[in-house]
């Protein structure tokens, strides 16, 4: 019996800056749309910093300069066909950006949000743009970053079928994104690969230090027992339709996912995240190891927390 079902997305929604950063995420955002038949909300927030300084004349001025630069967004999409058959809206806001997106999630009942990553240095470390930094940490819906080194796409590629990574350790949160992961690969025609990390010396149980361990044969009972675990807990649980494989890569968890992302050329990632107050409680993935992953992956990731609602399912 398939417990999964289909988990559908009804409402999208692209954070749009008018940046170079943000013309791939739009694409990608117009991309899921399309697949899912959900409506597109493309939103520009002119941002109060600056401006309550420089006066009400200045801020003005922005909104203005915003509505000028949305219409002629709207006019362009338009004459590119990129909209056609879409059901859209184009919202211009003024204030905190993560602020007003937060807004839009909620009134317009939002079940992803596109955002596009700057993935700056600093300290020693990529870090992502404020405002995706936000959105990943903050929104309670699906929520797809798209990073500068973004080299495969969610659209379509002439003869290279797409395919779909999902990073699991067979845990509450990985397992939330199961269905998730399924529904999207069925609706852009993608094969599902789940990928399992696992330590480069795996102890198995019952393992004395005072034997003679030998690496190959604890890496195979290993991978032996994670596919046990692959073929009770994943495969039950999605649609028949759904063209998958299991694969178990030993050494560093991120590591290992960015090289699968890099290596099989994957359209998208798929994350479950653990919700908790406390941003880097140890987990599969804790937060500042995500944060790793989007930032380096070579192909858009699409993130949710094991706490978020469940409006997409159908």
């Amino acid at each position: 019996m398939n417990l999964a079902g289909e988990y559908r997305v009804r409402s999208v929604l692209i954070a749009y800056d008018f940046s170079e950063a943000s013309q791939k995420p739009l694409h990608h955002a117009i991309a899921i749309a399309r697949h899912f038949e959900a409506k597109l909300h493309v939103a520009y927030v002119v941002s109060s910093i600056g401006y309550v300084i420089a006066g009400p004349g200045a801020s003005q001025l922005a909104s203005e300069g915003g509505q000028r630069a949305v219409r002629q967004l709207e006019a362009d999409l338009l004459k590119s066909g990129a909209l056609s058959g879409l059901q859209y809206e184009l919202i211009l806001r003024e204030g905190n950006v993560w602020e007003q997106l937060e807004c839009i999630v909620r009134e317009k009942h939002v079940d992803a949000v596109v955002v596009g990553t700057h993935a700056r240095a600093g300290l020693g470390r990529l870090a992502l743009g404020s405002v995706a930094e936000q959105v990943f940490r903050q929104a309670d819906c699906l929520v797809l970053t798209v990073g500068p080194g973004s080299k495969h796409s969610l659209m379509e590629t002439k003869g290279a079928p797409h395919l779909f990574l999902l990073a699991t350790d067979f845990g509450p949160a990985s397992l939330q994104a199961l269905p998730y992961a399924a529904s999207f690969a069925n609706r852009f025609g993608a094969k599902l690969v789940v990928l399992q990390v696992l330590p480069p010396a795996p102890i198995p149980e019952g393992f004395h230090w005072s034997t003679t361990g030998d690496l190959t044969q604890m890496r195979e009972q290993a991978e032996m027992a994670s596919r046990t675990q692959f073929q009770k807990l994943i495969l039950p649980n999605v649609p028949d339709e759904t063209v998958i494989e299991f694969v178990v890569e030993f050494g560093t968890t991120s590591d290992q996912i960015l090289q699968a992302c890099h290596t099989r050329k994957a359209n998208l990632l798929i994350l479950g995240l653990n919700r908790s107050e406390h941003i880097e409680t140890k987990s599969h993935l804790p937060w500042s190891m995500a944060q790793k992953i989007m930032c380096g992956a070579s192909c858009p990731v699409l993130t949710m927390k094991a706490a978020a609602r469940h409006s997409a399912n159908s």
